[in-house]
């Protein structure tokens, strides 16, 4: 074939480079985690996730707004309540953290996608996914309390609610408290294959959600199972799931293509806090790029398969990307 064929002959400039490009990120493939917490004026740095923030409800708006005005379209809730206790009942109450931000959100900015977070650990005294009963975390149960979770959500204005949690129903039994409130329109973006991952430290912190004795292997996927992400999905999918979503990225990244080749459904990937962290603190040692390197990142999870990428490094990408 040489030297009829030479490849180099397209990557001469960047203007060819783009030309024969086969994957684009846009900003609005980009979904920006923010935490809410309780109070007012309240912006404060996350230790173990540099750059990100602690936000009151008015700090929350501003941020958004920003977000809107660097390109981002689609936010994600994580709230941080005022208090704790071991069914987690600040997760339901309409005047908590997110449901006020819900709210707040549709009245200053309707344009954007709201998600939000529906599970226990934040809430929780004990940090797990739900109801404990003899240091174990009971399935059924905590499927009612996910369900009045969500369906406070979208009574606040949520666009979409997203389960976190990994108890085995609670697609089914959200979409039937959903409907059965005439919450049709609301969509369900499930966490569907949620693996029990070291990535997750930073979010701990954040979220001060650290379970308080075990962990949650009990109920999130082993790091070698690809197969059973299959499963998963598909019975999100025949839940009534409208998304479905691989967490973590970057090492799941033959998932997310498996789950979009099997199923070509909209898939998302959550790029987490530990990638997110590990390549800040790389960037701050000099030892990488992080605008090239974070943008080489979520190429590679939009190259994999994934529709929707979840990524704290969303308005840096948006402003690089446009």
């Amino acid at each position: 074939m040489f030297p009829l064929t030479r490849p180099r002959r397209l990557r001469r400039s960047e203007a060819l480079r783009e030309l024969v490009r086969e994957t684009r990120v846009v900003p609005s493939d980009l979904v920006y985690p923010l935490f809410v917490v309780p109070g007012k004026g309240v912006r404060r740095e996350i230790a173990a996730m540099p750059g990100s923030y602690h936000l009151s409800v008015d700090e929350l708006l501003a941020e958004a707004g920003a977000a809107r005005d660097d390109g981002i379209r689609s936010l994600l809730l994580f709230g941080i309540p005022e208090r704790k206790d071991e069914r987690g009942t600040e997760a339901w109450d309409d005047s908590a953290a997110v449901q006020t931000a819900v709210r707040a959100l549709k009245d200053r900015h309707p344009e954007l996608i709201v998600f939000t977070d529906v599970c226990l650990c934040e809430y929780t005294s004990h940090g797990h996914c739900g109801i404990v009963e003899n240091g174990h975390v009971l399935n059924d149960p905590t499927l009612e309390l996910l369900a009045r979770a969500a369906l406070s959500h979208a009574r606040a204005g949520a666009d979409i609610v997203a389960p976190s949690d990994m108890m085995d129903g609670r697609v089914a039994r959200i979409r039937e408290a959903l409907d059965g409130d005439g919450r049709h329109e609301v969509a369900i973006l499930s966490y569907a294959a949620k693996y029990a991952s070291a990535f997750y430290g930073p979010f701990r912190e954040a979220a001060g959600s650290t379970p308080q004795f075990g962990d949650r292997r009990g109920y999130q996927m082993d790091p070698g199972n690809s197969d059973e992400a299959l499963l998963e999905v598909g019975l999100d999918l025949e839940e009534g799931a409208d998304i479905v979503m691989v967490k973590p990225a970057l090492a799941y990244l033959d998932v997310i293509r498996r789950v979009k080749d099997e199923f070509r459904v909209p898939v998302a990937a959550y790029n987490v806090s530990g990638e997110y962290s590990m390549l800040q603190a790389a960037a701050s040692r000099g030892w990488i790029d992080r605008e090239r390197a974070m943008l080489e990142v979520l190429t590679s999870i939009k190259r994999a398969g994934a529709d929707v990428i979840l990524t704290y490094h969303a308005r840096e990408a948006a402003r690089l990307l446009a």
